[in-house]
């Protein structure tokens, strides 16, 4: 797993090697001075030699600042490597989602999407970042002032054999217990983004519907099992420190003890214990930061294993590489076509539709809620694919076609109206993006919406603030369309797109379409029998089956379906 976190930090590799070089470095320089300090004290010390107390004085000083500057410079490329592999990190798992399809997205919350693109990110390469240093410098530090140790005193340097195995123990009992508490942690992490996503997205539902303090008590559920996760996994990681002090202070306590009484016996001079000492402490300290390391890696590697399973998700859609293939006329064809969302899933969503859509035709698709209408104008851009059967664009399987240019070719206006933050110029460009002024002006004006421009407060230049909340469902509507159209499709999609738009407004976007674009194939999802009735076809969806199909006058003659749904409009109209 860390080997493959790590093959991401592609130019910043170089700023870990130097990281890791100036932290050896500073090592060897630290395990210096206690040698330094015992001839201080077992030659300058016992024969009263000044000069040399000042030679060696200064050779640790010496040491010292090498160490200062080594430790400056680990610190500033450690940091390097951390933002760079967080950079990168983000960066690749960000281009992932844009290859994945709708099923895809699927198999993962939105807000667990967020939260492994930035506090799992954040937690991997603070690791590098804060551990880069302990990781180098502590095993370096335990051998070689293990073997310092033993250099000085073998009889004394045993008395590591016990106090080391007992920290071990120790640390293994710590880390086993909080690795999965970190991981449930991260979940918990998702819950409580998801719950703020959802507030923010439908701020204006939970107010009209006086939920406030519903959607408080519902935050405060989540916030509350973040808290309990989270002093869980904290309140074991913290008894590292303990740990550590409980062995460091009873080690010390122990080399005390019987270096005394070598210095007694006369076996040990005062400047070697002094020296021991101090490689015990750095052994000791070694251990801490070791400790520290596992346990921050502990935490790293649960998200690693979550941003890692957004990597390694297969997108559903395998892409053609661009060739010569391009859509020309606009004609669509569903060939015996059935899908479910999921392999394992009992039923189908849309069963045996066969369909022919002639270029340059406006077909309208009708029936009941949940009868698959955006499911089946979505295999066609292959936002999602056909389960069985197939689907064509001018007589050639959509598979066939690299998936830039028959989304190009094939503008959609989704039923969920989306517009970005930006001016209106800004999120028309969406359409084309070196559309001149002109370009949108008369998309516009194709669309009906240059008759609210000249309203807005800058014209093109308006702020559209996040989701377009400065402008009616209507305007909002027509902006799309008019998105839609500076694409310049071959085939367009109106995926109920009208619906907050009065009757006569729709009629002239539908005439002004005839006149301007007699080529396009027009597709036209409506809930609205007089959104559809124009149309040279109309598709009746039924529970995901295809239960007619006819102009206007034969279905309300023939098909039973029709009938009622155009019946209850009338009686809805009469009212």
């Amino acid at each position: 797993m860390l080997s493959r976190i790590f093959s991401y930090i592609h130019g910043y590799k170089k700023y870990l090697w130097i990281a890791m070089a100036c932290i050896l470095a500073e090592s060897v320089f630290e395990l210096i001075v206690p040698l330094l300090m015992a001839d201080i004290v077992n030659v300058g010390v016992e024969t009263g030699d000044r000069t040399y107390i000042f030679l060696k004085g200064g050779e640790m000083l010496l040491c010292a600042l090498a160490a200062l500057v080594l430790g400056v410079g680990s610190a500033r490329f450690s940091a390097l490597a951390g933002q760079g592999l967080g950079a990168e990190l983000r960066k690749a798992e960000y281009q992932k989602l844009q290859q994945f399809s709708f099923s895809n997205i699927d198999h993962f919350r939105v807000s667990s999407l967020v939260t492994r693109l930035t506090s799992d990110v954040a937690n991997v390469q603070n690791a590098l970042s804060s551990g880069l240093r302990p990781a180098c410098r502590g095993p370096v530090m335990l051998v070689m002032a293990t073997a310092m140790a033993f250099v000085i005193n073998i009889k004394l340097a045993l008395v590591f054999l016990v106090a080391l195995p007992a920290l071990a123990l120790l640390l293994f009992l710590i880390v086993k217990n909080v690795q999965p508490l970190y991981s449930r942690m991260q979940g918990a992490i998702d819950l409580v983004n998801r719950i703020i996503q959802e507030n923010l997205t439908a701020v204006r539902v939970v107010k009209a519907y006086v939920r406030g303090d519903y959607e408080v008590e519902k935050f405060r559920t989540v916030n509350d099992n973040l808290r309990t996760h989270s002093e869980k996994a904290f309140r074991i990681a913290t008894l590292n420190m303990p740990a550590m002090q409980l062995v460091m202070y009873s080690t010390i306590l122990a080399l005390l003890w019987f270096g005394g009484q070598m210095i007694r016996a006369g076996t040990m001079q005062v400047g070697d214990l002094i020296s021991f000492l101090s490689y015990v402490l750095q052994i000791l300290n070694s251990l801490m930061m070791i400790s520290n390391v596992f346990l921050m890696l502990t935490r790293s590697m649960a998200s690693a294993s979550r941003i890692l399973e957004v990597m390694d998700e297969t997108p559903d859609i395998a892409d053609r590489p661009a060739g010569a293939l391009e859509v020309a006329r606009g004609e669509v064809e569903f060939r015996d076509v059935s899908f479910k969302y999921k392999p394992q899933a009992a039923e189908y969503v849309l069963s045996h539709i066969s369909l022919h859509i002639l270029p340059g035709q406006t077909v309208g698709i009708i029936g009941r809620t949940g009868s698959a209408k955006t499911t089946l104008v979505q295999l066609i851009p292959r936002l999602y694919e056909a389960t069985e059967g197939q689907v064509l664009v001018d007589g050639r399987p959509v598979a066939d076609y690299p998936l830039e240019h028959l989304r190009d070719a094939i503008a959609m206006v989704l039923q969920k109206n989306t517009l970005f933050s930006g001016t209106v110029r800004d999120n028309l460009r969406w359409g084309k993006e070196d559309a001149t002024d002109a370009e949108i002006l008369e998309a516009c004006r194709i669309a009906c919406a240059d008759e609210f421009l000249d309203r807005l407060e800058k014209g093109l230049d308006t702020e559209m603030g996040q989701g377009g909340v400065n402008v009616s469902g209507g305007q909002k509507q027509r902006l799309c369309i008019a998105r839609a159209l500076l694409k310049n499709p071959k085939v367009l999609i109106l995926d109920d797109s009208t619906s907050a738009v009065d009757t006569a407004t729709e009629g002239l976007i539908r005439q002004r379409m005839a006149e301007k674009l007699p080529g396009l194939t027009r597709i036209i999802i409506a809930q609205r029998i007089s959104s559809v009735c124009h149309a040279d076809q109309i598709f009746i969806l039924e529970d995901g089956h295809l239960a007619g199909c006819g102009t206007h006058q034969q279905l309300l003659a023939e098909n039973t379906i029709y009938q009622e749904i155009y019946a209850s409009q009338q009686e809805g109209a009469d009212l």
